[in-house]
């Protein structure tokens, strides 16, 4: 920290303490795919849709560098970076070292990507910045190390982002876009430079972050763009020349400085000088720049007190801290974001349903891929099934945090480049993973990975007369976990590790659900230790009997399992009626259903374009939505292992109501779409929970799944709100969790999936599940959002899951947050055909013993050929639990313990990173 301190200070350039100093930044913004896949954006391909490549922005600003010593760049997106690194030879990379040492190029941010902050988990979050983190320490050492954050164009700001960032070190955090409303009203009071605590639980300063609100988004002042993609006038300083017009571009800047610093506090201010792909031809922008700073400082011997300087976002944040001034605090988030009256960014929170939910999946499954790369040994990456690795799995998650990626707003192709890596990466992953439960079990038999079993398809149950299923943990502490397999027998053996019996049952198939061939449907429950696996063996019996239809059954008055839950239905519509946790004797009213919200191109009173719902922005037509015909059928399963209520409310939306034999939250399988648009509408279907709880129009959602924050209908903590849209305008992200709560009883949604929400009536939930709209929204996506698939030709079908509990407000984090990380971190199914090895280990742990409640496994990933990066975290915040919100000691191995303060994390430049020699877990 001192020698980058000491580097600051000898590479910014002198300011003037009498004077308004203009900190001039140029910077390019590169989107890690938007309009373009990451590759077309690297190479500089297909430019018929956007002319852009970043391989030639980074060779020009190199050169245009080297020219000139007063010069200055930032860079901020490490996966472009590193690509163009790794084709320079020798000679550059010095160079560019020595750039990067002077302080003439630095980097900001660091991470992957820029990633988004409504729609990502914090996890997956860490791990894109530490590969970017890690490749600038391991390429240029500490003057690599970015000392600021900047996030200037994703769409809104979570307060769990801030939190990271300042526990990652960084000094100080700049973004581009806030609400307009609140924009105004800190211009008015010079608040757009702040102090963000960003934590309610760690004990300040460990979450405080200097905060910077960017004057013009991440652009340059109007007229002062000279870059190849912009129009604006060159400086033309020949005084022999009939457009000599110095005279003109120094008043105007005069102007623009004086007016940006009457709404900021100190005689320091920050102009942007780039945007979007810019600096391809940095000669352009380095020449007026050279020459703009040259004709207005040279105004200070006519009495001018404005000094303008390059600089570079750490030399302006040095200045801000040097004035020690006394800053506004902010202890909320930046949601939601409008740019106007009618256009709240919140429809980006749903958008593209399908691809937020593979990448949650994908995230998953790279955490175990982590796990066994490191309790298989060596041989995880080079074994008896091949060559395997994690790094092209961690590139395609990293890539998918971008605020473009599993925000959903991005074009159809880049969408489904993004699949494709994530898709990719698995396969490198499940070479790796089978590696790796081959050195765990001791069995070399090949493994089958059934990645869709959303759809109801695996080959191998649909036909094996006896298989094997692995069941791999990821967590830190045991789990019990519903397992669903497509089979065409209509009767099985099921036994654990152990070789107990396990109680099981076959059903017929959900219609709605399966995409396959299996006719029936095998259902257990399974449990696997900490950590490790647990190997299930399933036995065919019988195959020729009939199951007996359930369907057009009469719906049940209640389902219910005696010792956990109660739930009843109205016998008239089949609808929820209550909901009961038997064990604290708590009962609510409750019911849902599902509406759609519509808007169609012009206002019903007039024939003017009004701004439509797209894949950022959610405006609907009217603040009722429609509702869903209503259950058109009903039928019900019972057994003893589940009980099921399936609902038909139209040809385009079903549900599965679930109660398993052993869980203490319901589940909703939710069946959404094609979404028809014959009627030229486009469509935004949403489920609401309506229920008996005295919510007093406050809801709770997390921030990144990690925190969680109050919300208020139509209320903004930091400033006056003027609402405009009462539905969009209280909409917040859900990354996996949602609450409503009284002095009695809390009712919490689990998602399995980031999605948009709010409670717009009192004592209700809703979330919306998906979209698919005609329209463009005019904010440069230049396309609407309506998917389709080979499979789905009609529309996109999506499907998806909520978990309901029901609790005391006092204990119910006790739940909600194991929960969720269940939801995220879910148990890996692999499968063998035919009888197990006898000698096959067929259970394994790699803890010596379960976490405690509190304390979650963060992270267990391979540092390098001797070490491993340990991640824990405690998981609670300072006011949620009676039991849990309190510091955990937990013992590493014999002879060295570790305290866990509350709401603390092991992050990246605060990972334990062990020898692998010496950890025993």
């Amino acid at each position: 920290y001192l020698v980058n301190e000491l580097l600051v200070l000898t590479s910014c350039h002198a300011t003037k303490p009498d004077m308004l100093n203009v900190h001039l930044v140029p910077h390019t913004h590169d989107d890690v795919g938007w309009l373009k896949t990451v590759d077309q954006y690297y190479y500089g391909d297909r430019n018929d849709i956007q002319h852009a490549g970043v391989q030639y922005i980074l060779d020009s600003v190199v050169d245009q560098l080297l020219k000139n010593p007063d010069r200055r760049f930032i860079y901020v997106e490490t996966a472009f970076f590193y690509r163009w690194w790794k084709r320079q030879d020798s000679s550059m990379k010095q160079t560019v070292q020595q750039l990067v040492n002077e302080g003439r190029l630095e980097f900001v941010n660091g991470g992957w990507c820029m990633s988004d902050e409504a729609t990502t988990h914090y996890s997956a979050v860490i791990d894109q910045m530490t590969m970017g983190l890690r490749f600038l320490n391991d390429t240029f050492g500490v003057c690599g190390r970015p000392r600021v954050a900047w996030h200037i164009d994703p769409f809104g700001h979570a307060r769990e982002h801030a939190s990271m960032f300042a526990q990652m070190g960084y000094d100080g955090f700049f973004f581009g876009r806030l609400d307009y409303q609140d924009r105004y009203q800190r211009m008015m009071q010079k608040e757009q430079e702040l102090l963000w605590r960003a934590s309610d639980s760690l004990t300040p300063p460990m979450a405080d972050l200097f905060t910077g609100i960017l004057p013009n988004g991440y652009n340059p002042p109007d007229g002062f763009c000279w870059d190849q993609s912009c129009s604006d006038p060159p400086i033309r300083d020949d005084p022999d020349l009939e457009d000599y017009n110095v005279d003109d571009v120094v008043k105007r800047f005069l102007n623009i400085a004086s007016a940006q610093s009457m709404v900021y506090k100190t005689n320091h201010i920050i102009m942007t000088m780039g945007s979007d792909f810019q600096y391809e031809n940095a000669n352009l922008w380095y020449k007026n720049l050279d020459k703009l700073i040259h004709y207005v400082n040279a105004q200070q011997d006519l009495g001018s007190r404005v000094n303008v300087l390059y600089s570079t976002p750490s030399c302006y944040l040095q200045e801000l801290h040097r004035a020690n001034l006394t800053w506004a605090l902010k202890t909320d988030d930046f949601f939601p974001y409008a740019d106007d009256a009618h256009d709240f960014w919140t429809g980006y929170f749903s958008s593209r349903p399908a691809l937020k939910r593979y990448e949650r999946l994908s995230n998953s499954n790279l955490q175990t891929c982590n796990q066994l790369e490191v309790l298989g040994g060596p041989t995880s990456t080079n074994g008896p099934f091949g060559k395997g690795d994690s790094q092209t799995m961690k590139k395609a998650m990293a890539v998918a945090q971008h605020h473009d990626a599993v925000s959903g707003t991005e074009k159809q192709h880049v969408a489904n480049d993004y699949a494709r890596r994530l898709a990719t990466g698995w396969q490198h992953c499940q070479v790796l993973v089978s590696n790796g439960l081959a050195v765990l079990s001791g069995s070399t038999a090949q493994r089958f990975y059934c990645d869709y079993l959303n759809i109801s398809v695996c080959p191998l149950t649909e036909s094996s007369k006896k298989f094997s299923v692995n069941v791999y943990n990821p967590l830190g502490r045991p789990v019990t976990w519903p397992v669903r397999l497509p089979v065409n027998g209509t009767a099985y053996a099921v036994s654990d590790a152990a070789g107990t019996s396990v109680d099981c049952q076959v059903n017929t198939h959900n219609v709605r659900r399966s995409r396959g061939f299996a006719v029936n449907e095998l259902v257990f429950e399974v449990q696997a230790p900490p950590l490790g696996f647990s190997t299930y063996s399933v036995s065919l019996l019988i195959i020729s009997v009939s199951l007996e239809s359930s369907f057009g059954k009469p719906v049940p008055l209640f389902m219910h399992v005696l010792q956990f839950l109660k739930v009843t239905f109205d016998p008239d519509t089949g609808l929820l009626s209550s909901f009961s946790n038997l064990e604290t004797t708590q009962t609510i009213k409750l019911t849902q259903n599902f509406y759609w919200s519509v808007y169609n191109a012009s206002d019903g009173n007039n024939s003017e374009s009004i701004q439509p719902s797209g894949a950022y922005i959610f405006r609907p037509n009217s603040s009722t939505p429609v509702l869903c015909n209503g259950p058109l059928c009903v039928c019900v399963v019972q057994t003893s292992v589940v009980q099921e209520v399936r609902q038909w409310f139209s040809p385009w939306v079903s549900q599965v109501v679930r109660l398993y034999a052993h869980s203490r939250t319901l589940e909703l399988e939710w069946t959404v779409g094609p979404l028809p648009i014959h009627d030229d509408l486009g469509k935004e279907v949403i489920t609401r929970i309506d229920t008996s709880i005295e919510s007093s129009e406050i809801f709770y959602t997390d921030s990144n799944g990690r925190e969680v924050l109050q919300r208020k209908k139509d209320f903004r903590p930091t400033w006056h709100l003027k609402q405009s849209e009462p539905i969009a305008g209280n909409y917040y992200p859900i990354n996996s969790r949602a609450y409503i709560k009284d002095d009695v009883d809390q009712l919490t949604v689990v998602t399995d999936r980031s999605q948009g929400g709010s409670s717009i009536h009192n004592g209700s939930l809703e979330i919306m599940l998906h979209r698919r709209l005609l329209y463009d929204d005019v904010r440069g996506v230049a396309e609407p959002l309506n998917e389709t698939s080979a499979i789905f030709p009609e529309g996109l079908v999506v499907r998806g899951r909520l978990l309901l509990s029901l609790d005391r407000p006092a204990s119910a984090a006790d739940k909600h947050r194991p929960l969720a990380q269940e939801m995220v971190l879910q148990p890996l199914l692999t499968f063998t055909d035919g009888d197990l090895h006898p000698d096959a280990k067929l259970e394994f742990s790699g803890l010596q013993a379960a976490l405690p409640p509190a304390v979650h496994l963060l992270t267990l990933t391979q540092w390098d050929a001797q070490s491993v990066l340990l991640r824990l975290e405690h998981q609670f915040q300072s006011w949620e639990s009676d039991v849990n919100s309190k510091p955990v000691t937990v013992n590493l191995q014999h002879s060295q313990t570790a305290t866990i303060p509350l709401g603390c994390m092991s992050l990246v430049h605060r990972g334990v990173v062990f020898n692998v020699q010496k950890i025993k877990l």
